[in-house]
């Protein structure tokens, strides 16, 4: 090859590498700059938002925002629908129609649209992809096309503590209680006890807890273990290492004759 080609190729290589540092320090700034939280809102203006929330940038589809309250400390991530009411621009009254909690997680691509009430309790984590709604479409016309039939609201309720698995679809009406477990592309409607894990389409409690009787049916894997107050995370490194040593050790031991 000819000493100018390579050249060429390597100013090539070189360009493409700068580029795409470029690109990614430029998207880096781009996340940071676009986050919205109290401090910088953008053009975003929620009835509340509280300290240490956090919506990651890009944003999703959010509208009706004055009458959405975001709690302390809610982790929002990329692409989250958050809407009030049926359509930009509505007068929706003097009342929140979507509050969450303190601590909520909404995994990335979740939608909350909230019709009429939607209220997610502190705590509450959701996976990626969770689909959240007060609005249903109704079908009682069967000569009219279901999308041009007037929809139904309800209320949804979720309670403290809860986790949404990935894919999950809460309808509306549906109550759940508090620190419920609800598996991914599980649907839910109607009332969960408190302590219930809940699975399939549509959902039905397969687990839970009560004082008398503890899980039942019983948990399969032990509880973990949790981890002692004031460990810092250089001595969990150093036991792990330790861990890693001794099963190399025994691994490499020869075995008696």
């Amino acid at each position: 090859m000819p000493k100018n080609q390579n050249t060429f190729s390597s100013l090539t290589a070189l360009s493409r590498r700068l580029a795409n540092r470029a690109v990614h320090a430029g998207w880096r700034w781009m996340q940071q700059a676009g986050a919205v939280t109290a401090q910088t809102p953008g053009r975003l203006r929620f009835g509340a938002i509280g300290h240490g929330t956090r919506l990651a940038f890009p944003q999703g589809t959010v509208f009706g925002e004055p009458w959405i309250r975001l709690g302390e400390h809610c982790i929002i991530a990329e692409q989250v629908t958050l809407t009030a009411g049926m359509m930009p621009g509505l007068d929706l009254g003097t009342e929140p129609v979507l509050v969450l909690g303190n601590g909520v997680v909404l995994g990335r691509d979740t939608h909350v649209i909230a019709d009429t009430r939607i209220t997610i309790g502190d705590d509450t984590f959701c996976g990626p992809g969770v689909y959240i709604t007060s609005t249903n479409h109704s079908y009682d016309d069967p000569h009219e096309p279901v999308g041009k039939q007037w929809p139904r609201s309800a209320p949804v309720e979720i309670g403290p503590g809860c986790w949404l698995g990935t894919g999950a679809v809460i309808l509306p009406g549906a109550r759940l209680g508090r620190n419920v477990v609800v598996a991914a592309g599980a649907v839910v409607r109607g009332e969960v006890p408190d302590h219930a894990v809940v699975a399939g389409a549509p959902a039905r409690i397969v687990r839970r807890w009560q004082p008398e009787t503890g899980w039942q049916p019983p948990l399969r894997t032990p509880a973990p273990v949790p981890i002692p107050d004031g460990v810092t995370p250089e001595q969990l490194r150093a036991v792990a290492q330790l861990v890693e040593a001794e099963q190399r050790s025994a691994g490499a031991a020869p075995e008696p004759a």
